[in-house]
């Protein structure tokens, strides 16, 4: 990739951009010159660029044709030896740095350029979906690397939750893929040095070191999920109750207990019934209900809580 230079540093930022559409969480992608998929991604010219969210608002747009609305940023990945950030080729070996940052939309909007696309978060973590048993072949896979060193398998069984005793925890999803890639199960562990694995891995990849970075901003987002009312930057202005748990469970990876989803959510007071019907649910007309909004003296908007079915 191509980003600014300052003091020695190359500067680049990416963009995960998150939505929902036909029932799953996706992701903005972009075509990357080795034919993975990529995040949206450019540079930083500190000789050009009064601050970093204009620089990333510029050129996500003229990557993809989609305009941001509100971005936070995740984090800075800088750490050597990854296929980004390494250091560059000759004398001046400089490093990368990549800045993330995470913008969630209601809005999957057609019409992006340049080969841009919407793809599943879950395609690139299928084993982050928890509505479906853990695919055979990665479970074998940890417990061979692991074999008799007990604090490996302490590592996997916590982590991937891989016997009863250990609840599985959705927010560390970041910690879960540093974990394949020390195991060298995903295929960007075998691309960072310069092999290629004869075994078929789970998940697609990711050009660079964007698929880490996914990891961390879904990682965010789940955490977030809890105390704040993110969820509702997911979905449109009106929907049924049935559709904001399908987007808690789209994003979460969960199958939520229905009736305690839904106390849950009259308990924060974060919904009101707007007194109109949907007759798009395919069977009973449903009450559609809208977001109230953050507290304007408070400021307060509590999340949402996700009661796992067992």
């Amino acid at each position: 990739m191509t980003e600014g230079v300052q003091d020695g540093v190359r500067i680049g930022l990416s963009a995960v951009v998150m939505t929902l559409k036909a029932g799953q969480a996706v992701v903005l992608t972009t075509p990357a010159e080795d034919g993975a998929r990529a995040l949206p991604f450019g540079p930083f010219d500190p000789a050009r660029d009064r601050t970093f969210e204009r620089a990333l608002r510029d050129f996500v747009t003229a990557q993809t044709g989609f305009r941001l609305g509100f971005v936070e940023q995740l984090y800075t990945f800088g750490d050597a030896g990854r296929a980004s950030p390494r250091a560059t080729p000759g004398p001046g070996r400089r490093r990368e740095v990549s800045v993330g940052y995470l913008a969630l939309t209601p809005d999957a909007a057609e019409g992006q350029v340049h080969d841009a696309r919407w793809d599943a978060v879950f395609d690139y973590f299928p084993w982050e979906d928890r509505r479906r048993p853990l695919p055979t072949d990665l479970a074998q896979g940890l417990i061979a690397w692991a074999e008799d060193d007990e604090p490996r398998l302490a590592r996997v069984r916590a982590l991937f939750a891989l016997t009863p005793d250990h609840r599985w925890n959705e927010e560390r999803v970041l910690d879960r893929y540093e974990l394949l890639y020390e195991a060298r199960l995903v295929p960007e562990a075998w691309r960072d040095r310069d092999q290629v694995s004869t075994s078929n891995l789970p998940g697609q990849v990711m050009a660079s070191d964007h698929r880490r970075i996914l990891a961390t901003a879904l990682g965010r987002l789940r955490s977030k999920l809890k105390y704040r009312p993110v969820l509702f930057d997911l979905t449109p202005d009106l929907f049924t109750l049935s559709q904001l748990q399908a987007a808690a469970e789209a994003v979460s990876g969960l199958s939520l207990h229905k009736q305690n989803f839904r106390r849950g959510v009259e308990r924060t007071g974060l919904v009101e019934p707007t007194g109109q019907m949907s007759s798009a649910t395919g069977g009973r007309p449903a009450e559609l209900f809208r977001f109230k909004g953050v507290d304007a003296q408070t400021g307060a908007a509590p999340g949402l809580s996700l009661p796992a079915q067992r």
